[in-house]
Protein backbone atom coordinates (compact mmCIF):
# COMPACT_ATOMS: atom_id res chain seq x y z
CA UNK A 1 0.00 0.00 0.00
CA UNK A 2 1.46 3.33 -1.05
CA UNK A 3 1.09 6.44 1.09
CA UNK A 4 1.41 10.15 0.37
CA UNK A 5 1.60 12.40 3.45
CA UNK A 6 0.46 16.02 3.33
CA UNK A 7 1.92 18.26 6.07
CA UNK A 8 -0.81 20.70 7.21
CA UNK A 9 0.56 22.15 10.46
CA UNK A 10 0.81 25.73 9.13
CA UNK A 11 -2.66 25.51 7.61
CA UNK A 12 -4.05 24.30 10.94
CA UNK A 13 -2.38 27.20 12.82
CA UNK A 14 -3.31 30.04 10.47
CA UNK A 15 -6.74 29.02 9.13
CA UNK A 16 -9.86 28.22 11.14
CA UNK A 17 -10.41 24.72 12.49
CA UNK A 18 -13.00 23.71 9.90
CA UNK A 19 -10.59 24.29 7.02
CA UNK A 20 -8.61 21.10 7.65
CA UNK A 21 -11.81 19.05 7.87
CA UNK A 22 -13.04 20.69 4.64
CA UNK A 23 -9.75 19.74 2.95
CA UNK A 24 -10.13 16.10 4.01
CA UNK A 25 -13.75 16.07 2.79
CA UNK A 26 -12.73 17.68 -0.52
CA UNK A 27 -10.05 15.04 -1.10
CA UNK A 28 -12.43 12.19 -0.19
CA UNK A 29 -14.95 13.54 -2.68
CA UNK A 30 -12.43 13.91 -5.51
CA UNK A 31 -10.41 10.74 -4.85
CA UNK A 32 -13.03 8.01 -4.67
CA UNK A 33 -11.79 4.63 -3.51
CA UNK A 34 -8.69 6.03 -1.83
CA UNK A 35 -8.30 6.01 1.96
CA UNK A 36 -7.65 9.35 3.71
CA UNK A 37 -6.47 9.50 7.34
CA UNK A 38 -6.08 12.65 9.44
CA UNK A 39 -3.65 12.95 12.31
CA UNK A 40 -2.62 16.07 14.23
CA UNK A 41 -0.50 17.83 11.63
CA UNK A 42 -0.80 15.50 8.66
CA UNK A 43 -3.25 14.03 6.19
CA UNK A 44 -2.18 10.65 4.80
CA UNK A 45 -3.53 9.37 1.51
CA UNK A 46 -3.26 5.57 1.13
CA UNK A 47 -3.93 3.58 -2.01
CA UNK A 48 -3.14 0.18 -3.46
CA UNK A 49 -0.16 0.19 -5.80
CA UNK A 50 -1.49 -2.78 -7.75
CA UNK A 51 -4.66 -0.94 -8.79
CA UNK A 52 -4.89 0.05 -12.41
CA UNK A 53 -5.30 3.68 -11.55
CA UNK A 54 -2.58 4.92 -9.30
CA UNK A 55 -2.56 8.42 -7.95
CA UNK A 56 -0.26 10.72 -9.92
CA UNK A 57 1.53 13.30 -7.77
CA UNK A 58 0.73 16.06 -10.26
CA UNK A 59 -2.99 15.34 -9.98
CA UNK A 60 -2.88 15.44 -6.18
CA UNK A 61 -0.91 18.70 -6.23
CA UNK A 62 -3.51 20.21 -8.57
CA UNK A 63 -6.33 19.12 -6.27
CA UNK A 64 -4.60 20.71 -3.27
CA UNK A 65 -4.15 23.96 -5.21
CA UNK A 66 -7.81 23.89 -6.28
CA UNK A 67 -8.89 23.51 -2.67
CA UNK A 68 -6.74 26.45 -1.55
CA UNK A 69 -8.26 28.58 -4.31
CA UNK A 70 -11.82 27.42 -3.57
CA UNK A 71 -11.40 28.12 0.16
CA UNK A 72 -9.92 31.57 -0.67
CA UNK A 73 -6.62 30.71 1.05
CA UNK A 74 -4.41 32.67 -1.30
CA UNK A 75 -1.74 33.11 1.38
CA UNK A 76 -0.84 29.39 1.18
CA UNK A 77 0.99 27.29 -1.40
CA UNK A 78 1.70 23.62 -2.03
CA UNK A 79 5.35 22.54 -2.12
CA UNK A 80 7.12 19.19 -2.26
CA UNK A 81 8.34 17.92 1.06
CA UNK A 82 10.36 14.83 1.84
CA UNK A 83 10.20 11.79 -0.39
CA UNK A 84 6.72 11.46 -1.90
CA UNK A 85 5.19 14.14 0.38
CA UNK A 86 3.57 17.55 0.11
CA UNK A 87 3.60 20.53 2.47
CA UNK A 88 1.01 23.30 2.62
CA UNK A 89 2.94 26.39 3.69
CA UNK A 90 2.15 30.03 4.13
CA UNK A 91 3.60 32.27 1.44
CA UNK A 92 6.34 34.63 2.48
CA UNK A 93 5.88 38.24 1.57
CA UNK A 94 8.70 40.71 1.26
CA UNK A 95 7.96 44.11 2.71
CA UNK A 96 9.39 47.03 0.80
CA UNK A 97 9.79 50.14 2.87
Amino acid sequence: MAEIPIEISELRKKANGDTVKELADFLEEKLEGIEIDMTGSEITISYEEEEERTLPRAHLRTLLRKFLHKADLKDFRVISGKENAFVIKEKRFIRVE
